[in-house]
């Protein structure tokens, strides 16, 4: 068992079942933007070094509309369905 810290609430930590990986990360990666000021440049950088220290994946990039409301369900839709893995940025 792994503890998970929940940053919405620490004094309680959450025990999770971590799940298995094989050690490799190959296919379909997202990166979303959730639109706030600066999660671009997190995300440029995290593209750059996952292209260069994983060569069998395809990056693909998405940005939400606004930061303020949850992703619209077309863009959660294609995500998912063009993707094996997402990575969501958080910058202020």
């Amino acid at each position: 068992m792994t503890t998970i810290l929940d940053p919405t609430n620490e004094r309680e930590p959450v025990i999770r079942q971590i799940t298995p990986r094989s050690g490799e990360i190959t296919g379909r990666v997202a990166l979303l933007d959730i639109s706030k000021p600066r999660g671009n440049v997190l995300l440029d950088r995290l593209e750059a070094l996952l292209s260069e220290r994983l060569p069998g994946i395809t990056v693909n990039r998405y940005a939400k509309p606004t930061f303020t409301k949850p992703a619209p369900d077309a863009l959660r839709r294609e995500i998912q369905g063009n993707n094996d893995f997402i990575i969501e940025g958080l910058a202020d």
